[in-house]
């Protein structure tokens, strides 16, 4: 917890330990996808909850509200929203038709879809990622999420002129790619754009601007975002009011990418 922390506090990206308690929990449990995801809920989930929970303390101590008043609202408001999203759960596994699966792309539940892959994946962690699987590749990753910081590290310091080098912060670039799944690919490069915009050419070209208004942006986007989703739902699909279609909504789940449920091989399976 104190590890992660830190690096939450110092890089401002949010950083649980999910990999390594999967594995372990795999070991310790192969082929029990209950006993999986109940050590996860008890792991990866509860540190992820702590450092938001730590993160809205910061906010409310720069916003200079009580500590007290903010740690009751943050024990009731958690109880109040996990009954209102019980009870939208509900209503919504009753009225959407064909919800949680491809026939419906409006509703496919990519996060609980990642969540079903992950855990029937990575239970059985040595059969699926064992040597001669078809993932056993996907093992180099961790290798090369090693070596990746210290050769940069190792250029900067080699290399002190060169001052873009001090900028190369893999672990921050790759981390971001944590989301990615159930998030489409193409918010990681849409993120990476956005932020160099604004905090390189912005912050170097017009830092007072960025000074200012940066983060308030931020915000706006994020609120944009949801009020956007909340709107798209009343006012078009719970009226059964399609999307336009065009090449960026084609495909057999309307993301722009026809071979979205093909396997690995690149087949699409229709049976």
């Amino acid at each position: 917890m104190i590890p992660t922390g830190v690096i939450v506090a110092v890089t401002n990206m949010t950083f649980v330990l999910g990999v390594p308690i999967d594995v372990l929990s795999s070991v310790i449990l192969p082929g029990n996808p209950i006993g999986f995801l109940t050590l996860r809920t008890y792991t990866n989930s509860c540190q992820h909850l702590i450092i938001n929970f730590l993160i809205s303390f910061k906010i409310a101590h720069y916003m200079k509200i009580p500590p007290r008043i903010t740690f009751y609202m943050l024990l009731i408001c958690p109880m109040v929203a996990g009954i209102v999203q019980y009870i939208t759960a509900i209503y919504l596994l009753n009225h959407v038709p064909n919800i949680c699966t491809h026939e419906n792309p409006s509703w496919k539940c990519l996060y609980v879809e990642t969540l079903y892959i992950i855990d029937f994946m990575e239970c059985s962690f040595v059969k699926t990622f064992g040597v001669g699987s078809i993932y056993f590749p996907l093992l180099f990753g961790l290798l090369l999420g090693l070596v990746l910081p210290i050769i940069s590290w190792f250029l900067w310091k080699k290399f002190p002129n060169i001052k873009w080098l001090a900028f190369i912060h893999f672990p921050m670039i790759l981390v971001a790619t944590n989301n990615v799944p159930p998030a489409p690919a193409g918010e990681y490069t849409t993120w990476f754009l956005v932020g160099f915009i604004f905090n390189l050419i912005l912050y170097r070209y017009a830092h007072a601007w960025w000074e200012k208004y940066a983060y308030v942006f931020s915000a706006a986007m994020s609120c944009g975002v949801a009020i956007c989703g909340f709107i798209i739902f009343i006012t078009l699909q719970n009226n059964n009011i399609k999307f336009p279609e065009w090449w960026g909504t084609g495909g057999p789940t309307r993301d722009g990418c026809p071979l979205e449920i093909a396997n690995y091989s690149g087949y699409v399976v229709t049976d």
